[in-house]
């Protein structure tokens, strides 16, 4: 690659621009090395993917907590309570992430008034604070399960509303006081750059092994510790269920015969599905943005063992973001009354259109 065109590649990769990128792209691509043909492709996929998932995400949020919270959806108080603030928790995700950080960093050209607001500390910090929401209230569901099943002494007393309302609001309340360290890390400037860090930093805290090191503990309770969590919470479960549905099985089979059905092994198999689901889809859409984030700051500090190329970071933040809209599919695939109560309102408008034609 000769000198110009790896000047314009730095350039590009520096601004995260989408018109700069489908410039480039539509003007050179053929002398493009493949790393920065992915990355440019991806910043132009944003372009349209992004606003697409802020028009989707907004309303199946909200009309996820408006179902849940009729409910009519045979679940019990405690599941809806959990189900209920992880929907508010990835609607705030949504709007604060997505919506204000992401969408004005693809359209750069037309959001450059927003660096001279200085609130961007502030903002990371509500930020932060609703993507840890979003993730231990995930953990908290896991857990809750796996007392439902697996511990059925402790079931009445531990799932419960009253507990599951205490156990969200000090998750609430922990996240919030974890993440004003923020406030304190970044300035109050915005550079909107597609990274981990979208505010202005000093030298002091980009290099300092003090600051790099509550970073890391930032990455290690979230989302690194949910994930240890969530996989061995949900080993414990299924391998519980397993071992007593054959049990149930036998003893089914031995007593009423291999044609009745068992319903408590219905309902089990039910809840490790949707669980199963909401775990699966946490684990997979945030891997790839929390093992670049942890390389991206180990370079920072000098122990430059592997780089991670900037492509592997705008996945990330697609895919990370795409799991804050993801749920209301798991709730309808695994739920056939929140899918009837889900089909009921997106019929209403039609349904509403039609009686006041007649």
């Amino acid at each position: 690659m000769d000198q110009k065109l790896r000047i314009v590649c730095n350039i590009t990769a520096t601004t995260k621009s989408f018109s700069a990128a489908f410039y480039y792209l539509s003007t050179s691509y053929n002398q493009l090395p493949a790393k920065y043909r992915i990355e440019y492709v991806l910043q132009v996929i944003q372009a349209g993917y992004y606003p697409i998932l802020a028009v989707v995400g907004v309303p199946v949020n909200v009309l996820t907590m408006i179902i849940l919270c009729r409910k009519m959806c045979g679940l019990s108080n405690c599941i809806t309570r959990y189900l209920l603030a992880m929907a508010a928790a990835d609607l705030l995700v949504v709007i604060i992430d997505l919506i204000l950080r992401h969408i004005p960093i693809v359209y750069l050209e037309q959001f450059t008034f927003i660096k001279s607001v200085p609130l961007c500390n502030i903002h990371a910090v509500l930020l932060y604070a609703a993507t840890d929401c979003s993730v231990w209230y995930t953990v908290a569901f896991t857990f809750d399960r796996f007392m439902a099943i697996c511990c059925q002494n402790l079931k009445i007393k531990f799932c419960t509303k009253k507990t599951a309302t205490m156990i969200l609001t000090t998750v609430t309340v922990l996240s919030c006081s974890k993440n004003i360290t923020w406030y304190f890390i970044l300035t109050g400037w915005y550079r909107l750059w597609n990274e981990p860090w979208f505010c202005e930093v000093t030298d002091n805290v980009q290099f300092s092994h003090f600051w790099g090191s509550i970073e890391f503990l930032h990455y290690i309770l979230t989302p690194g510790i949910p994930f240890v969590l969530i996989l061995l919470l949900n080993a414990l479960t299924i391998r519980h269920i397993v071992v007593t549905n054959r049990a149930r099985k036998r003893l089914h089979v031995h007593n009423v015969g291999a044609r009745n059905k068992d319903v408590e092994m219905d309902s089990r198999r039910k809840s490790i599905i949707l669980l199963f689901f909401i775990s699966a889809n946490f684990i997979l859409l945030w891997a790839v943005l929390m093992v670049y984030s942890t390389w991206d700051r180990l370079w920072e500090l000098g122990y430059r063992v592997l780089f991670l190329d900037y492509f592997v970071m705008e996945l990330g933040f697609m895919l990370q973001l795409l799991s804050c809209s993801t749920n209301t599919c798991i709730y309808v695939m695994t739920q056939a009354k929140f899918r009837n109560q889900f089909k009921q309102f997106l019929r209403y408008p039609f349904t509403a259109i039609l009686q006041l034609i007649e």
